[in-house]
């Protein structure tokens, strides 16, 4: 069967299997978006009940009975519970939701089961929002929404079979009446700290980063094109530092187990370090960089500054910050929803001991028995005396040297590494992604009991010219080392730049493996289109987070500022909010008011001329039509009513004509000159 002898078959329906249709449809888009966080047991019974009740609307089959349902919903909150342990919660809260709408879809009997069922499709549209509040997510709901209300409109409509298409114009025109007073309560609404939580069964984080890093885990970002943050610098133009400055500044690793390194915090790194970090000490240099920075969620109280701030960025109320002894701002709770915060940075600095002190000590540890190789070298250039002399500046130079003249080769596919990373790095494989490079270079330093350590974080970026914003992406991870030099203090070394040179002054990055269909759509557009594309996405993208997602009190309080208010507060708002509401309230009562005196001129021609019988002793009932008024007229007045029956009939005529406006002047016009009856 062909697809339009398909859709000629389904608009034959009747009206009910067509509006249950409509309203499954709708369901499944509401449900869509959260089909990646819902198990895939609810998934799939979602699927089939749908699919399910579809079958029986379009065969006029008679739904399952109560105890079918009821055993469906036992089996729903058993497998809720063992999915998730609980009922309580954010995802097991949602799997129930979604659940409990696709089994009342076959309890579709009456009218109030078609009400249940409109309400909690709108109650699972908000649940879209509790994982994300992207604008892609939001445009679906929009259209969710949409076809909710035609729904719900369809539904107070019951004589007859209206067509879907009237009952979406009038939803629409709903939709359109409501934005300006939404818009209003979203830009004057005081934000304030949420009265409540919602507690999140499955936390994770959505950045690359993380508290730990494995040899070989960094190069699997590469292939994520997700964002990271966004930055805007406060220079003229927005004109970037140069490329090699654009460090990003994440957890700093100084434990090491042989496969992984930790951070401090990190609980895996304890019995490895158990001595407190050295403290910061920083001293800047120049003229601060001040940027804002859009910070993605990523479920975890890092704050990424540019390399390095020395004032605590300035953070939305609510937030505090604070810096640890490494250089890492910390946020008071986990970032779980896009932030935006300023800050001033300083590209000249220096930081830590100036003098060797005993807490240095944790900065040269090494787990025993691993990397003898790499010891080994450690200990040929101990005992070089022009390297000894020089220092442990001369062992870095020496380690940055091998490394650009040894053949070593950067690379996202470096294959598996073993027990010992250094020494496969240096001697065997001599190739390997940013971490494997800044590993291996951080090993050397420590067995050359030079202090050292391993910063992640991200580094480059790139500009969209559409709105001037820097955007950071996953796929910019990087890692790199901090080496401990007399006099000096801790002092940034990046091997991977002796191994890449564009990797950091050029920002070149290697590119996962594209598939066939990324090489077929190479073929089809162009490369130059496709960034134009996502440029323009990503600028679209960044203005829904500035100016929703991240719209805050700070905004509304420049938002009064422009108003003349000097000091705003949030009592202002709720004052001004008051204000606006009251003059809408108004504004829809004059309204009202307008619409109820307003008539079908067609109205006020009847009207007129059962006021003119009136007065001519004619007293009519206001039901009666003007066929009716015409027969009574000739009734009791006799002939000298025969001009004003013959108007009265082509009146009536106008209501049903193919142009009633002409019509409507032609007898306005004939109004005012038609003889009546004298009056009695």
């Amino acid at each position: 069967m062909t697809l339009s002898a398909r859709l000629t078959q389904l608009s034959r329906l009747p009206r009910d299997a067509r509006d249950t249709l409509f309203l499954l449809a709708v369901i499944a888009c509401c449900v869509a978006p959260l089909v990646a966080y819902l198990p895939a047991w609810a998934s799939a019974m979602t699927a089939t009940l749908l699919v399910w009740r579809a079958w029986l609307a379009v065969g006029s089959r008679p739904l399952p009975g109560r105890w079918l349902t009821a055993v469906l919903l036992a089996l729903v909150v058993l497998l809720t519970v063992i999915s998730h342990g609980t009922i309580v919660g954010r995802d097991a809260g949602v799997t129930l939701i979604v659940m409990l709408l696709t089994l009342k879809t076959l309890e579709l009997r009456a009218r109030r089961d078609a009400m249940v069922v409109f309400f909690l499709g709108f109650f699972t549209l908000l649940c879209n929002f509790f994982f994300s509040q992207a604008l892609p997510v939001a445009a679906v709901m929009l259209v969710a929404l949409l076809g909710l209300l035609t729904a719900l409109v369809n539904a107070h409509m019951p004589v007859g079979r209206p067509p879907l298409l009237q009952a979406m114009r009038q939803a629409m025109r709903m939709m359109l009446l409501g934005a300006p007073i939404m818009v209003l309560l979203f830009v004057l609404f005081p934000r304030m700290a949420p009265l409540w939580a919602i507690p999140t069964d499955k936390p994770g984080a959505r950045t690359g980063l993380s508290g730990q890093m494995s040899i070989g885990s960094m190069a699997s970002l590469v292939q994520d094109g997700s964002v990271a943050l966004r930055v805007r610098f406060d220079t003229p133009g927005g004109e970037a530092p140069q490329p090699r400055d654009l460090y990003f500044r994440g957890p700093v690793l100084t434990a090491f187990n042989g496969r992984e390194w930790y951070a401090l915090s990190q609980p895996e790194a304890r019995p490895i370090t158990p001595a407190p970090p050295t403290p910061a000490r920083l001293q800047v240099q120049g003229a601060p960089l001040r940027y804002e920075l859009t910070l993605e969620p990523h479920q975890r109280p890092w704050l990424l500054t540019l390399d390095v701030p020395r004032a605590a960025p300035e953070l939305p109320p609510g937030l505090q910050a604070m810096m640890t002894p490494e250089l890492q701002w910390l946020a008071s709770r986990p970032v779980n929803s896009v932030l935006r915060y300023k800050a001033e940075s300083y590209l000249r600095f220096t930081h830590g001991p100036q003098q060797r002190t005993a807490l240095l000590q944790s900065y040269v540890q090494l787990p025993a028995g691993l990397n003898p190789r790499t010891l080994a070298l450690a200990q040929q250039m101990q005992a070089d005396p022009q390297l000894a002399r020089g220092g442990a500046q001369a062992y870095v130079d020496a380690a940055l040297a091998r490394l650009a003249q040894g053949g070593y080769r950067y690379t996202l596919e470096p294959g598996l590494y073993g027990e010992h990373t250094a020494d496969e790095f240096w001697f065997t494989r001599k190739e390997g992604f940013c971490e494997h490079i800044a590993s291996a270079f951080v090993v050397l330093m420590r067995a050359l009991n030079v202090p050292a350590r391993i910063v992640t974080g991200y580094q480059g970026g790139q500009m969209n010219p559409l709105d001037g914003y820097w955007t950071v992406y996953q796929s910019d991870a990087h890692a790199w080392a901090e080496v401990w030099l007399d006099g000096r203090g801790w002092v940034r070394v990046d091997p991977t730049g002796y191994v890449a040179p564009g990797r950091i002054g050029q920002l070149q990055r290697l590119q996962a493996p594209r598939g066939m269909f990324g090489s077929a759509m190479d073929t089809v557009i162009s490369p130059t289109l496709l960034q134009h594309l996502r440029s323009a996405w990503e600028a679209a993208n960044n203005g829904w987070n500035q100016w929703v997602l991240n719209y805050t009190q700070g905004r509304q309080f420049e938002l009064l500022k422009a108003l003349g208010v000097a000091a705003p507060s949030w009592q202002d708002l709720v004052r001004l909010l008051g204000l606006v509401t009251c003059a809408v309230a108004a504004a829809g009562a004059l309204w009202a008011l307008w619409e109820r005196r307003r008539q079908d001129p067609w109205q006020q021609l009847l009207q007129r001329a059962r006021q003119r019988l009136a007065r001519a002793g004619l007293q009519l009932p206001p039901h009666l039509p003007p066929r009716g008024m015409a027969r009574q007229a000739r009734q009791q007045l006799g002939q000298s009513a025969e001009p004003a029956a013959q108007w009265l009939l082509r009146l009536e005529q106008a209501r049903y004509a193919a142009h009633p406006a002409t019509a409507l002047r032609q007898l306005r016009r004939e109004l005012a000159r038609l003889p009546w009856p004298p009056a009695q």
